[in-house]
């Protein structure tokens, strides 16, 4: 967490703001004739207008935020003032931890945070390396045999099987991975369902269907005390809670548990898809990782590490950060009326060009030389700053940097039609399948 995120609010005081910068109906207009993604209208407003600028898709204006400081003033010190409405995903996580909110939220939030730091990790250190290991048995199969295989499915397998081993203690069966594939179905489609909240959960039925039926199966076990080989999970928390406190009923225990499951595979199995394509495009820098050290060694580690947080500068786990302001602000210098809709883009933060020079070119050094990238807490946040920053964020680095440790010596995957563009849904994902074959490693 920042460590200004706890500072009080900070009176408004009426005038002493000026107007946010207000990009001209004809853009917004060209934009819509064009059915272009969302980020190309943003992209036009941040260059046109700066780091706080305002845009109209309605009667009221939006306020785009990608400048540090204002980032930061949003997210961080006045978290109350900038409150999280809804999440896009309520539809699939139910009041889980990512779409609470108020007083729910800071309870659910203080039950879970132990399991993400210090002791907590330590508990899924041994899940995620069996996963990981798991995952290189697989490509070792297929190098030998020169089978195609797809790398976004192969990472996808990976994450799903760490978090349902630290959910339940038990390694991914494929009846159950078949079943939760429904996840990402849902999670895919989310944009594209209908406004009315009843026609929505219909044109998803199916596949909610599924996931409450893995859902219940998993709780019960774990209610009946059944443990994993690696004793009990993250889930054994949720429904040993629900003896003390009442909130914790079915159906909170089932959106904690889906929350879990698709926020913990999710975001990492993009973030090594593309991590794995953007080697492909810039073969040196693997190089460089593994020249950082031999295996094992710290500098390896660090360098693989700075791989993976390169990769998040440029497709960020959350690219976009929708806020509401709840009260009068002056941010940035700029006047934000109770009522206002705001926009945290760390997709466009991490590609300024005044923050990260050539910042469209891939390179880990940005994460391993002093002065590589800039220091301001609100100039890098793949995953949130602020009270609401990820809870996930170590152990997400954690098993990126394990599995890469891995399989980034052995193989080298030969992508035969890479995606050629990307698709800003909940998360930023390649537009299409990643077929490859994994070659030997140069030299």
């Amino acid at each position: 967490m920042d460590p200004e995120a706890g500072l009080g609010a900070l009176p408004y005081v009426p005038g002493t703001g000026r107007p946010v910068p207000e990009a001209e109906p004809g853009l917004v207009k060209r934009w819509h004739a064009g059915g272009g993604e969302l980020i190309e209208l943003l992209s036009q407003v941040r260059e046109q207008l700066g780091g706080v600028a305002a845009f109209r898709l309605g009667p009221a204006p939006t306020v785009l935020v990608t400048d540090p400081q204002a980032v930061q003033h949003v997210l961080a010190r006045q978290p109350e003032r900038y409150v999280k409405r809804s999440h896009r995903a309520r539809l699939l996580i139910g009041d889980g931890v990512l779409a609470a909110t108020g007083e729910a939220w800071k309870r659910q939030r203080r039950l879970l945070r132990s399991q993400f730091t210090g002791t907590g990790m330590r508990r899924y250190e041994q899940r995620i390396t069996e996963a990981a290991r798991t995952t290189a048995g697989r490509w070792r199969g297929y190098a030998r045999t020169g089978q195609t295989l797809d790398v976004g499915q192969e990472m996808r397998r990976f994450a799903l099987d760490t978090i349902w081993r630290s959910l339940t203690g038990h390694p991914l069966d494929d009846e159950t991975e078949r079943e939760l594939a429904a996840v990402e179905a849902v999670a895919t489609v989310l944009p594209t369902l209908p406004v009315d909240a009843i026609d929505a959960r219909d044109a998803v039925a199916a596949d909610l269907a599924r996931i409450d039926a893995v859902a219940r199966h998993a709780i019960e076990a774990a209610r009946g005390g059944e443990a994993g080989p690696d004793g009990p999970g993250l889930l054994h928390v949720l429904t040993d809670a629900a003896t003390e406190r009442p909130e914790y009923t079915d159906q909170l225990i089932r959106d904690e548990f889906v929350t879990l499951l698709a926020a913990g595979h999710e975001t990492t199995a993009t973030t090594l898809t593309w991590l794995y394509l953007l080697l492909d495009q810039h073969p040196a820098a693997r190089e460089e990782a593994l020249a950082a050290g031999g295996e094992g060694s710290a500098g390896r580690r660090q360098a693989i590490q700075a791989l993976v947080q390169e990769t998040l500068r440029l497709y960020p786990s959350a690219w976009i950060l929708p806020r509401h302001a709840i009260e009068d602000d002056t941010l940035a210098g700029y006047t934000v009326k109770a009522g206002t809709d705001i926009l945290v883009c760390p997709y466009l933060t991490h590609r300024d060009p005044e923050l990260w020079p050539a910042p469209e070119h891939f390179d880990l050094r940005r994460f391993r030389v002093p002065d590589g990238r800039p220091t301001h807490p609100g100039a890098y946040f793949p995953f949130g700053i602020g009270p609401r920053a990820c809870l996930g964020l170590q152990f997400a680095l954690r098993e990126s940097t394990v599995l890469l440790e891995h399989l980034l010596p052995a193989h080298t995957p030969a992508f035969s039609t890479p995606p050629t563009r990307a698709v800003y849904g909940i998360t930023v994902r390649p537009d299409g399948p990643t077929p490859a074959t994994l070659a030997p490693p140069a030299g």
